[in-house]
């Protein structure tokens, strides 16, 4: 995986603060304060880059913030950079899992690998990997 900085604008909202990136067209976040704003928008960015990769489709280099123009109809609080990981190829592996679980996955995904990746991902961002 590599690490990637894309720019984002934080704009003023009637209920907080909305991020979007100028590079991805429709990857959006918000958040009631604009540290939330901010947090949201790596959930966003993460996700834009797993949806993007799994698609095929390729990934725009992101722009220096710098040089990202203003608009003047954006009410803008901040412009922040952020940190994302482009997805690597995917690997093969061989795992054990009980048949009762493995039955589970099946009754609700037709893809056990993407089943079994989304849920790693989430266990991962919210802190709950190897319980």
């Amino acid at each position: 995986m590599a690490t990637v900085y894309y720019p984002a604008i934080v704009e003023r909202a009637s209920k907080g603060y909305s991020v979007f990136f100028p590079d991805l067209p429709g990857c959006t976040s918000a958040g009631a304060t604009l540290q939330e704003a901010a947090r949201a928008a790596e959930a966003a960015l993460d996700g834009h880059l797993i949806v993007t990769a799994e698609a095929g489709e390729a990934l725009p280099d992101p722009s220096d913030l710098d040089d990202v123009e203003r608009d003047p109809e954006v009410d803008e609080a901040a412009r922040i950079l952020v940190r994302g990981e482009k997805p690597g190829r995917s690997v093969r592996i061989n795992i054990t899992m009980d048949e009762r679980l493995v039955a589970a996955i099946d009754r609700v995904s037709r893809n056990r690998s993407g089943f079994i990746a989304e849920a790693a991902r989430a266990a991962l961002a919210g802190g709950t990997a190897g319980l």
